[in-house]
């Protein structure tokens, strides 16, 4: 089993008897039937249906807890607490620790991670003691398992106020919810559902030669797009679906597909 403690992350709590109500409004997530034993995934948009903040959410008794990238916890908090008006929810930050592990058994307290089996599982505590028989893993081991299986990380390929959710692949990942009505930026993401076609999407490929995450890439000489993580040969792009058919480059690298391209793949 592989064991990391995430320092990159952070928790907020959400507490008071409109929070589940207050949360249900905003995310892209339904959590009308959250559970205590397992974990919704989602995100927060703007009204234009951009990328703000993903984010994991616990039920902790009546409370919430919001698992989300360190560096952007207080911008979250600060948008909730916009949107709070005259709900009864309070909002705080907790010195709670994220861990998480795969490629073994969850220990007592972890939850599946929704987005892929694969991707093993998460445990929220002040102190997270790794299983026995864990081995301590990366940041890089980590970078690997999502790129294996085309999982965006908040930073990098999730970038705020630019990124729409569906051409990251949030449908395949279980982060949105199409029955669960209105949510911040619902319409337009409704909309790219059910009335276009993905022409980008969030794509694997092999990388031949060294380049680094936000290298430009090309193909035939034509702006196709822009590689992200790369990790042991294999890297996560953004790319336009027309003009990813062949050889491209990123900087010195060359890049291949490594998965058939199409609109729903894509989501």
């Amino acid at each position: 089993m592989n064991w990391l403690i995430d320092g990159r992350r952070g928790v907020l709590r959400l507490s008071g008897p409109d929070t589940v109500a207050f949360m249900q409004d905003l995310v892209t997530c339904d959590l009308s039937r959250i559970e205590s034993d397992r974990l919704a995934y989602g995100a927060l948009l703007t009204p234009q249906g951009k990328f703000l903040f993903d984010f994991f959410i616990w039920a902790d008794g009546d409370d919430l807890l919001i698992d989300v990238a360190a560096d952007r916890a207080p911008a979250l908090a600060q948008r909730l607490t916009l949107y709070r008006l005259r709900r009864k929810v309070d909002l705080a930050q907790t010195e709670l620790k994220c861990a998480l592990g795969w490629g073994g058994d969850a220990p007592k307290g972890a939850r599946p991670d929704p987005r892929h089996e694969a991707l093993g599982w998460r445990l929220i505590d002040a102190d997270p003691q790794p299983p026995e028989g864990a081995r301590p893993a990366t940041f890089a081991d980590y970078d690997a398992l999502r790129v294996a299986h085309c999982v965006p990380e908040s930073g990098v390929e999730l970038i705020p106020d630019e990124t729409y959710i569906l051409e990251a692949g949030f449908e395949r990942l279980h982060g949105v919810d199409f029955r669960k009505g209105c949510y911040v930026g619902q319409e337009v993401t409704a909309r790219m559902k059910h009335k276009t076609e993905l022409k980008k999407g969030l794509v694997r490929v092999r990388v031949d030669g060294e380049a680094a995450p936000g290298t430009p890439v090309e193909a035939d000489g034509k702006p196709a797009g822009t590689l992200f993580t790369v990790a042991d040969g294999e890297g996560l792009a953004h790319l336009r679906f027309n003009r990813a058919t062949g050889e491209m480059t990123a900087g010195a690298a060359r890049l291949h597909l490594l998965d058939p391209v199409t609109s729903e793949a894509a989501r």
